[in-house]
């Protein structure tokens, strides 16, 4: 069997898990792709070990634009996107991946990894130990154009890290009272905002390092985004459905788990 062929195998089965996770929490499933892509463009000797974090976060949000589209429209089809904030958010969030996929390959990206893992834990914790009566509180969402302003930084870092979006944005519209399910539903849609504008921006920075002869798409590797979108955009929808059976309380406690978990990885690599 070709190394290539292993490649595309070892890409399908995480692109089969990362749907369901995108679809059941509205991530983009970059918290998972990221460190066990770079793990396996590692082991196959893809391209040398410095740039291969970029190019596995190139390849994370390229994946996003198709696992995200498959999650957004089986939430859209359970009534689960709340289209009256949507624009604005996805405004900002587009704002925010445009520039950051631009700079990601110029920032250090060790003080950006342990930026957001620390941004990350405060939040998975806040979600595990919020009592009953925070949880019950009513805050109400800020104005529109704040609102954007917002999701223009949780763009930005997002499409930094190669993640949807649905790391910080879930726990954001949770935050403000928004119900759990509309807040990974609109995740999910705004998820194909960031990959798209975030992939436009590693594709042109990367198109002076990497050859499409190469298998390469500015910094996107090719094989490897056929692998997990070939399982992903399938396995989406089946989480998304699964929203609909698990109570609210559970999917919270999975999503700050899941948080804490891929917090820890990013800090401690």
């Amino acid at each position: 069997m070709s190394d290539l062929l292993l490649l595309f195998i070892y890409c399908a089965l995480l692109g089969s898990g990362v749907g369901f996770l995108a679809g059941l929490l509205g991530i983009g499933g970059g918290l998972v792709i990221v460190p066990i892509l770079s793990v396996i463009l590692l082991h196959f000797e893809v391209l040398p070990a410095q740039q291969v974090v970029v190019a596995a976060i190139a390849t994370s949000l390229a994946s996003i634009l198709f696992t995200s589209t498959s999650s957004a429209i089986a939430h859209h089809k359970n009534g689960n996107v709340p289209w009256d904030l949507a624009p604005w958010i996805m405004t900002g969030v587009a704002l925010g991946a445009l520039i950051s996929g631009f700079l990601a390959a110029l920032l250090p990206e060790q003080i950006v990894r342990i930026v957001f893992a620390v941004s990350v834990v405060l939040i998975a914790l806040k979600m595990i130990f919020s009592g009953k009566s925070d949880d019950d509180a009513e805050r109400k969402l800020p104005n529109k154009p704040l609102l954007t302003f917002f999701t223009t930084i949780v763009g930005g870092l997002s499409a930094m890290i190669g993640i949807g979006g649905g790391a910080l944005l879930v726990p954001m519209l949770s935050f403000f009272s928004i119900d759990m399910k509309k807040a990974i539903g609109c995740a999910s849609a705004c998820g194909i905002v960031i990959a798209l504008f975030g992939s436009v921006g590693y594709i042109t920075s990367g198109s002076a390092h990497f050859a499409l002869s190469d298998g390469f798409a500015g910094f996107v590797y090719l094989p490897a985004l056929l692998g997990i979108v070939c399982t992903s955009w399938f396995t989406a929808p089946l989480g998304a459905k699964a929203t609909q059976t698990l109570p609210v309380a559970t999917i919270k406690k999975v999503f700050a788990l899941l948080l804490l978990a891929m917090a820890a990885n990013m800090a401690l690599r």
